[in-house]
């Protein structure tokens, strides 16, 4: 049985006067209504109602049952106004992951502006270059920067990612820029740790595949880490253009073999598989899209 169910029919039961009028009210069977006040008594082991063949009267225990009825029912219709409005209008806080380069130089802004355009948003950014549950660690929606994804989540694809491989001007002024990918193997490069111990960089050109292997003695969990090695002269680094585009054009890092691509990565916003995401979510999901897709 269920029981507000129940509550509900005993109470417009009263209010009505008579099982046939609740019948009505409720778009029930009077027999149906008599079913759901017959299973609340047995559960209470007390009756509610007294019956005649005319009319029906509270007894003791059900006056007394019957404000506690109204009481809860109240209670559900404000918790269901409420929950009714978290999704009509973004408000409350959500809570974000990213990858660290990413979510600093791309997300940061875009969550800026969308905080101004929703004032009663509160947004927490948490930034890691690790793959994060968002179940288990209790994120609404992340930005994944890979093509291999969870089939559960429901993802909404933004701009790809352009990875380039960079130097800083001391260092090209002291060994030259290369002409060709396979020149970096005489260089140091420098690992990020995220990728694994055994990462190659993979450069074409038109048919053309050089891949080169990073033997590094220097890695870090870090973009912005590897990116200040880079400028430090220390050596070559690859990393995605949300990182280095700005170093770029402060002239702090030069980009190396230009005529050459790198693979671009695929970037993602997912959240958990929702029927009906809140405003918030929805809202967020849909702006970042609009400007990052």
């Amino acid at each position: 049985m269920d029981k507000l169910r129940a509550m509900e029919v005993f109470v417009t039961t009263v209010d009505a006067g008579s099982f046939a009028a609740a019948a009505q009210v409720l778009g029930l069977s009077a027999v149906m209504v008599g079913k759901h006040i017959q299973a609340l008594e047995t559960q209470l082991g007390a009756v509610l109602l007294e019956r005649t063949t005319r009319r029906h009267r509270l007894t003791e225990i059900g006056a007394a049952y019957l404000e506690r009825c109204r009481d809860v029912l109240a209670s559900v219709h404000t918790a269901d106004g409420v929950a009714e409005a978290l999704r009509a209008v973004p408000q409350g806080t959500l809570r974000v992951t990213a990858p660290v380069s990413f979510g600093a130089h791309r997300l940061t802004p875009v969550i800026g502006d969308y905080l101004a355009a929703h004032p009663q948003v509160k947004v927490e950014l948490n930034l890691n270059d690790r793959v994060v549950d968002l179940a288990e660690e209790g994120f609404d929606c992340g930005v994944r920067m890979t093509h291999v994804l969870d089939d559960w989540l429901i993802a909404r694809p933004l701009a790809r990612s352009r990875m380039f491989a960079v130097a800083s001007p001391a260092w090209v002024a002291q060994h030259g820029m290369p002409s060709h990918p396979s020149e970096l193997e005489r260089h140091p490069l420098l690992g990020f740790a995220a990728w694994g111990p055994d990462h190659v960089w993979r450069f074409t050109r038109g048919d053309e595949v050089v891949l080169v292997p990073v033997r590094s003695r220097f890695s870090v969990n870090n973009g912005q880490a590897l990116l200040s090695a880079a400028m430090a002269g220390t050596g070559v680094i690859m990393q995605a253009d949300a990182l280095l585009a700005p170093a770029i054009a402060a002239g702090q890092v030069v980009p190396l073999l230009p005529d050459w691509d790198l693979p671009t990565r695929a970037v993602h916003i997912v959240r958990l598989p929702e029927a009906r995401p809140s405003a918030k979510l929805r809202s967020f999901v849909d702006f970042v899209v609009a400007r990052l897709g």
